[in-house]
């Protein structure tokens, strides 16, 4: 689940230490069986007068459930389109809207690099309350896409991409899996935001995993020390930086190859990157600021994976 866009500065698309790229093919998802539905996902269907033919699982969401839904259009056309519903109350909520209002922020900058979003909403029908996202259907292909052409898009996304206050931050709440992120809010100053994520971050893991000590006192060593040293000079001495959108969980099998068009995209809305990126002022710092970015997801997989040893790493 992705969770998704958040205006940052940089993003580091290279490994972290000694992790390997996976040698494995990313498996493609599946048609499964049809499913029901909900009147309220049939209603927010796009252009008047489509019939659904059939509603069916796809592939596989941790946290709830995909579809893929068939259309009929009122000149004989077929259309296909995803649903993504979560049954987690108001969880389900924030996981939901903050990964509509993020494939429509990297929709309206590239139309290419991410499938448009067309509704959310909730579920009509009693039970447990469900969420639902309606979008663009797109077909996996290859996965992971081309490289070249794969960052050589992401870059012109960072690139295009325009704060509407400019300010790093984003106007709603969005979720890293599970977990909601400190993005609902507006600074000039990077490192006061990247303070704020990572210290909700930490709070979030001292309430699952607990306290402890000597943990605790590197945690605030680095919130109070180690963000101000690294992101404070690129905005000092007449350095400036740009708020930039970014998909905020890019991994293998959250990109693949459109098989319509041969374009890489980014969905379930974070090397050759620098070739069309550059590498920001302090230039030798950038390996250290890629480190401390890494530490708010590395944080979020130990909060969310049961015997994860991130804490310990």
């Amino acid at each position: 689940m992705s969770h998704l866009v958040a205006p940052l500065v940089e993003v580091d698309v290279s490994r972290h230490g000694d992790e390997e790229a996976p040698a494995e093919a990313v498996p493609k998802p599946r048609l499964g069986g049809a499913i029901d539905l909900d009147e309220a996902v049939a209603k927010a269907l796009p252009i008047p007068g489509r019939v659904v033919t059939s509603a069916r699982k796809y592939g596989m969401s941790l946290w709830g459930t995909a579809a893929k839904i068939f259309a009929q259009l009122p000149n004989g056309e077929y259309k296909k389109y995803f649903l993504k519903s979560m049954s987690l109350g108001e969880t389900g909520r924030s996981m939901i809207e903050g990964e509509f209002e993020s494939l429509r922020a990297i929709n309206a900058v590239s139309l290419v690099f991410a499938p448009e979003p067309y509704a959310w909403g909730k579920y009509s029908r009693d039970g447990p309350e469900t969420y639902f996202l309606l979008a663009q259907f797109r077909e996996v292909g290859e996965q992971p896409p081309d490289p070249i052409k794969f960052t050589a898009r992401l870059a012109d996304m960072h690139k295009r991409s325009v704060s509407p206050t400019g300010k790093f931050g984003f106007h709603t709440i969005t979720c890293h899996a599970k977990l909601p992120q400190v993005t609902n809010i507006w600074e000039g100053s990077w490192s006061v935001l990247y303070q704020k994520q990572l210290a909700h971050m930490i709070r979030l893991d001292e309430e699952k995993n607990g306290i402890w000590p000597e943990f605790q006192q590197m945690c605030e060593l680095t919130v109070t020390m180690v963000i101000p040293r690294l992101l404070e000079p690129l905005q000092r001495d007449g350095r400036s930086i740009k708020p930039c959108l970014v998909q905020g969980d890019l991994w293998d099998e959250n990109t693949a190859t459109d098989m319509e068009t041969g374009e890489p995209f980014v969905f379930d809305a974070g090397s050759n990157y620098k070739r069309n990126f550059p590498v920001l002022e302090p230039e030798e710092e950038w390996d250290d600021r890629n480190l401390l970015y890494s530490l708010r997801f590395d944080l979020r997989t130990a909060i969310l994976i049961p015997g994860c040893n991130q804490r310990q790493v």
